[in-house]
């Protein structure tokens, strides 16, 4: 289970930002995953909060932005979410077209207070 370790350097980068600012209290992180990324948000939050339970970070929580997999039509222009691993545009019927989200996984934000 990859991610426990990804909830481990999640926890590490806040805490790496929590040692610049001594007088802030960390309430919410952030994080971006995709559909492509491997990622299963489920695991990551229940790893997330295993770790942070009983911990000097608690009770910051996770919150996760799903990102599904688009592409990008090189002959139309056209924008659309995939459906069912195909990838032809559905208003030109081009196939080669290109993805443009859906791998995605990185920190948004970092919801903070001042103590």
């Amino acid at each position: 289970m990859h991610e426990l370790s990804i909830a481990n350097s999640i926890l590490e980068a806040v805490r790496a930002e929590a040692a610049r600012r001594p007088d802030a209290r960390f309430l919410k992180v952030g994080v971006r995953v995709g559909e492509l990324s491997g990622v299963e948000p489920e695991a990551l939050s229940f790893s997330f909060q295993a770790l942070v339970k009983d911990s000097d970070l608690e009770p910051l929580t996770l919150e996760i932005e799903r990102r599904p997999r688009c592409q990008c039509c090189p002959a139309c222009g056209r924008v659309f979410r995939v459906h069912d691993y195909d990838i032809t545009c559905p208003d030109c019927g081009e196939g080669r077209t290109r993805c443009i989200s859906g791998h995605e996984l990185e920190m948004i934000y970092l919801e903070l207070e001042d103590v």
